[in-house]
């Protein structure tokens, strides 16, 4: 008690003048002075500058939880695209209905099924690069399914746990893909393992008209990929005189260094399609 009483003959001064000036302001803000407004403006800005930094936070840790819900979201879109384009109107003419001329019948040609992933490792600068996705057989990932971007093509899925997935990327020296240009001529796309950024198109004939800007795009002949995935842009030609074809360099429509979601594709009639074809070549 001692201490307190000397502590309040010490701050008297300084104490009276805090209480007398909080004991103004209240009566300014009170009335409608030009002071009053003053302060209440000057508060209600640094209120609202407290709420937008604290929204800020907020947002920033929620972009995670955003960005999953926008990835599932794209997800389903892509699906239904995907059903949609897997319907194919066929002119039949050996049926007959009602005396028409032809007959028309919708034929599923293929479906694919999009799930979303996160990328927790990924490689550029290896010969073979590899991205682990955190995906595996309990969320329906398996072996040999295509996974792209929001931009493009990524890789295949090459090995897969219960609980994880690992992509050879397209930046691999086994990884081929069968490509098309706009002009409807299908070559394969490789990597030659020095550019990330940059891919080619092989096996497109000499009198091919490319020009720089063109869209690569994968082709209907891949079994994994989904036709029409964008592959990359021509940046330049360069002709091989040895075998009458040209090399088209492709900037990589996929951002491989900075890689954070991704696509796996399920196209679930590449078994029916595999096991026709191994019974064709027996």
């Amino acid at each position: 008690m001692r201490n307190f009483i000397f502590f309040i003959r010490r701050f008297f001064n300084l104490i009276l003048f805090l209480v007398l000036e909080v004991v103004c302001i209240v009566m300014i803000q009170r009335t409608a002075t030009l002071q009053g407004n003053d302060i209440v403006s000057s508060a209600n800005a640094v209120s609202g500058l407290v709420y937008k930094k604290k929204s800020d936070v907020a947002y920033y840790f929620g972009l995670r939880r955003m960005n999953d819900s926008l990835l599932r979201e794209n997800a389903r879109l892509r699906q239904n695209i995907a059903m949609y384009n897997s319907l194919d109107t066929l002119g039949d003419s050996v049926v007959r209905i009602d005396n028409s001329d032809t007959a028309k019948h919708i034929v599923r040609f293929s479906e694919y099924i999009y799930r979303t992933a996160r990328v927790i490792n990924n490689s550029t600068n290896a010969t073979d690069n590899y991205i682990t996705l955190n995906r595996g057989t309990d969320d329906g990932v398996y072996k040999s399914m295509a996974v792209i971007s929001g931009t493009g093509v990524v890789g295949r899925v090459e090995h897969v746990s219960r609980h994880f997935a690992s992509v050879l990327s397209v930046l691999s020296s086994k990884q081929k893909v069968s490509a098309k240009l706009k002009s409807g001529n299908i070559g394969v796309v490789i990597w030659e393992g020095r550019n990330p950024t940059t891919l080619v198109m092989t096996e497109i004939p000499q009198q091919v008209v490319v020009k720089k800007g063109d869209s690569v795009v994968t082709s209907n002949l891949s079994l994994y990929f989904p036709p029409g995935v964008l592959i990359g842009t021509v940046v330049k030609t360069e002709q091989v005189k040895k075998n009458t074809t040209q090399r088209i360099y492709l900037r990589s429509s996929t951002n491989f260094q900075n890689l954070q979601y991704v696509y796996v594709v399920e196209n679930k009639m590449a078994q029916e399609k595999d096991e026709l074809e191994e019974t064709q070549n027996k």
